[in-house]
């Protein structure tokens, strides 16, 4: 072959690769030429378009950008991946369980992936296989109450999270959590901070004790996955929901900016939430945060819900004693203050236009009525004296000096602040509500203002919605479970998770398909449960260290989507929060059927 024709061969593959006229096909097999099902190919653009950031790194309030989307899908029983170009310059990144990951700027398609070690595969682990192996010394509610307030903003057991560290810096760092709002007992920093050096140091000495993490299965080549990357390495995208007027809205909660992103074409538009002029930066909790590089969290934009009357969004900003109204048509936002309560937390909108959310400091329900701009406000029963005395006193203690008020001494009963948290609208009109760490439920008849509770049976029920027959699903956070209470026959009914070790934030519930979608944020994964058959179907989603802390369902393609929302997001991989959508490929490749890609290890 002379040198010409070596040159010709070279512009052809790379116009392959960017020429909008073309498809490109990946053909990807293994180091003896078999081909491999069920590998990962990401299509990443080499440089995203040029955006406007003059508002202190953020697009200024009101201003259009847009963010190119990432595509992800998986190869076919053939080894193969078909992408349909847009005519940009793209790297593409080949990813498979046992393989090493493979990162291309030109290409033919034809790829060969080399197996890792051992020693590379059992570190590419997602962080919940090792947290299964961390036995916190046979002391299971102590793994408990660690995994209820240590892993609720991000993953534990990950490459930043198992190094080696002093005791002494172990506290250090609880002490800086328990300030940004986890709630760790006093009286188990040393022994959390002793064992956490212990475990994780025998786990880095003994890694092949780590259990492979569960193998990817047959369904993934049917769908195909896109990610939009926004804000930055400080942003917090928590909550967000799905409009009818086709963009979907994004809080950043640590920036109080909501993203509003038209998945059609990447193109968004920042709102930044206004607050008076002599707000204070962490609003009425003070600056939790004062060792965090970059913040701007006046208000703390929190959940998301919108009216089925206008179309107004309505938002629950955290760290303040009010109700946020977002007009989508005119961009304006309204403030309704409150009278009490503290913590504005998950909403919900029902079918009468009234606004419900829960009010997780004070131990409330808050619902405000839109006709005739009133909030009514339902007091949660207390479990005792000290929590009745220490959610009593909250509005002297929110009347101090944030640097100086006391704060109630957490304990494993999590007595004192029960922490109301999910909530929902049943079919039949009544209000569900998940307290956290008082492990109950509530429901309220709004028609005649009756609290009924009902124990649950199983730890820390976090987020929980209704399917289409008046059942609950609630997430049981530290015990890795999907509950479903029925109203009915007041039965609970427990479903394990498919993957081991998860500690699952949130779900929600596909009415039409009967499919349960829960975060499965310490696996890297979404998780759907097929209600009629009980099965599981599990998604590896394309970044690891990948934290959910919602899910919405488009009703009209069935799409779902998630948001990365790692805290700190800069230790997510990428650095920068996206939002992810899982839907059906356009154009169907062949299922993988009877094939499990689970490569074997080699021997070390």
């Amino acid at each position: 072959m002379n040198n010409l024709t070596k040159l010709l061969i070279a512009i052809g593959l790379l116009f392959v690769a960017i020429n909008p006229a073309h498809s490109l096909t990946f053909t990807v097999t293994n180091e003896a030429g078999q081909p491999l099902a069920l590998v990962m190919v990401s299509r990443i653009v080499l440089k995203q378009p040029a955006t406007n950031l003059a508002d202190g790194g953020y697009a200024p309030n009101g201003v259009t950008n847009t963010t190119a989307a990432e595509v992800t899908r998986f190869s076919n029983a053939q080894g193969q991946v078909v992408f349909k170009d847009a005519g940009k310059a793209y790297r593409y990144r080949l990813r498979a369980p046992g393989y090493v990951d493979i990162q291309l700027t030109k290409t033919d398609g034809n790829v060969v992936l080399r197996k890792m070690t051992a020693e590379q595969h059992i570190a590419s682990f997602p962080s919940n296989v090792w947290l299964s192996k961390m036995d916190f010394g046979g002391d299971a509610e102590l793994k408990k109450t660690f995994q209820l307030n240590c892993v609720f903003c991000h993953q534990q057991a990950s490459p930043f999270m198992r190094g080696e560290r002093t005791e002494e810096q172990w506290i250090s760092i609880i002490e800086r959590m328990n300030s940004y709002g986890s709630r760790l007992p006093d009286g188990d920093h040393k022994k959390v901070a002793e064992l956490l050096r212990k475990e994780y140091r025998h786990l880095r000495e003994n890694p092949e004790q780590v259990p492979t993490p569960l193998a990817w299965e047959g369904h993934l080549s049917e769908i195909e996955m896109t990610e939009w990357q926004i804000g930055d390495s400080f942003s917090q995208m928590h909550d967000f929901l799905i409009h009818p007027d086709g963009n979907i809205y994004i809080g950043d909660n640590l920036q109080d900016r909501i993203y509003a992103l038209n998945p059609e074409n990447g193109d968004y538009t920042v709102f930044k939430v206004p607050h008076n002029t002599d707000a204070k930066l962490g609003g009425i909790l003070g600056n939790r945060f004062t060792t965090f590089p970059k913040m701007d969290n006046y208000l703390g934009v929190h959940s998301f819900a919108y009216s089925k009357k206008d179309g107004n969004i309505f938002i629950t900003p955290s760290l303040q004693q009010a109700l946020l109204e977002f007009n989508p048509r005119s961009r304006e936002f309204t403030v309704h203050e409150m009278p009490e309560g503290f913590y504005p937390h998950t909403i919900r909108i029902d079918d009468k236009d009234r606004v419900w959310f829960t009010l997780a400091l004070s131990s409330q329900v808050a619902m405000f009525d839109r006709q005739k701009k009133e909030f009514k406000l339902y007091d949660l029963p207390t479990r005792g004296i000290k929590e009745w005395v220490t959610i009593k006193a909250l509005p002297l203690i929110f009347w101090m000096d944030p640097e100086n008020r006391p704060t109630p001494a957490p304990d494993r009963d999590g007595m004192g602040l029960p922490m109301p948290y999910g909530i929902d609208v049943a079919p039949d009109g009544n209000i569900w509500v998940a307290r956290l760490y008082a492990n109950d439920l509530a429901m309220i008849n709004p028609d005649t203002d009756e609290i009924t509770m009902l124990d649950f049976p199983f730890g820390g029920p976090r987020r929980l919605r209704a399917d289409a027959d008046g059942n609950i699903w609630i997430v049981a956070f530290q015990d890795s479970l999907l509950v479903k209470y029925d109203p009915k026959t007041a039965q609970y009914s427990k479903y394990e998770l498919p993957v081991v070790n998860e500690v699952p934030y949130s779900l929600n519930v596909d009415k039409q398909k009967n499919v349960v979608w829960v975060n499965g944020n310490q696996s890297d994964t979404l998780l759907a449960f097929d209600i009629a058959t009980e099965k599981w179907k599990v998604y590896p989603l394309p970044k690891q260290r990948f934290f959910g802390r919602d899910v919405e369902i488009d009703e009209q393609s069935g799409a779902v989507y998630v948001t990365n929302s790692h805290f700190p997001t800069w230790q997510s991989e990428g650095g920068i929060p996206t939002l992810l959508r899982i839907m059906p490929v356009e154009d169907q490749q062949e299922e993988v059927t009877g094939t499990i890609f689970e490569p074997q290890l080699d021997a070390q």
